[in-house]
């Protein structure tokens, strides 16, 4: 396998995949902001409480990927 390949499939452990991965979970944000003003404006309830378990799940998540940054340290794959 070559090295570049090797660092390829290393990139979601590296602290560079990390930031894609937290940044691209933080975008999913927007589209619950968006579900929970329309499930307001519509006064949806059912909506609305989908669009908070999304907002947790996200919340969640972008902890998990924050505490696996932080779990990471020194040891890049990509700096290796």
């Amino acid at each position: 396998m070559s090295n570049a390949l090797s660092k390829a499939k290393g990139f979601k452990k590296s602290k560079s995949g990390m930031y894609v991965s937290m940044a691209t979970t933080a975008f999913g944000a927007v589209n619950v902001a968006k579900q929970i003003k329309k499930a307001r404006a519509e006064k949806d309830t059912l909506r609305l409480i989908d669009a908070t378990a999304t907002a947790v799940a996200i919340a969640t998540g972008l902890a998990i990927l924050y505490r696996e940054l932080k779990r990471l340290g020194d040891d890049d794959v990509l700096l290796g």
